[in-house]
């Protein structure tokens, strides 16, 4: 995601409804596939997309210019994915992604890549999402998480490690329904 221009940063935090909009244009895809990316489920990803701009147009005026504002963005997205989880109680996110989905706006990752995220604890997850989906410095990924930066590259590593192992028991489990 570009950074948006200060000046309308400025401006829709001021109270500007033009330059809110344009940022939330700007923003809105960026988000929504983040957020998709950490819930697993479309509709919810819409509703927390919505929340999250909710709460940046009440949080705006409080934005410091001390961080980027896509790393405040992410981390409020974040923290919105989060209270959603723990209200809906959904446990179910590995037996959704393994279900063929129709196209979702997302055809780069396919249904395998989604049900092997959704084996990950949310933790490592996310970090591995914002690093390696969205591309974000670990040091940024560290702000949006609000945990230190090795925390992230712990995260991120382990992640790897348990994709890698499940697309690894994958390919020996087809190997052995073959023979």
């Amino acid at each position: 995601m570009d950074e948006p221009d200060p000046r309308i940063v400025r401006a829709a935090a001021g109270g500007d409804d033009a330059a809110f909009a344009v940022l939330m244009r700007g923003a809105q895809p960026h988000v929504w596939r983040f957020v998709r990316h950490l819930l697993g489920d479309d509709d919810q990803a819409a509703d927390v997309t919505q929340e999250t701009f909710l709460r940046v147009h009440r949080a705006l005026a409080r934005f410091r210019f001390d961080a980027r504002f896509s790393t405040w963005l992410f981390h409020i997205a974040r923290n919105a994915a989060v209270d959603e989880q723990r209200r809906s109680g959904r446990r179910h996110r590995v037996v959704a992604a393994l279900r063929p989905r129709e196209a979702s706006g997302d055809a780069a990752l396919g249904t395998e890549l989604k049900a092997a995220l959704a084996t990950l604890s949310p933790r490592l997850r996310e970090a591995f999402v914002i690093v390696e989906v969205f591309g974000l410095a670990y040091q940024d990924a560290a702000d949006v998480l609000g945990v230190p930066t090795g925390t992230v590259k712990s995260r991120v590593f382990r992640a790897r490690l348990e994709l890698v192992g499940w697309f690894e028991a994958g390919a020996h489990n087809a190997g052995d329904l073959d023979g």
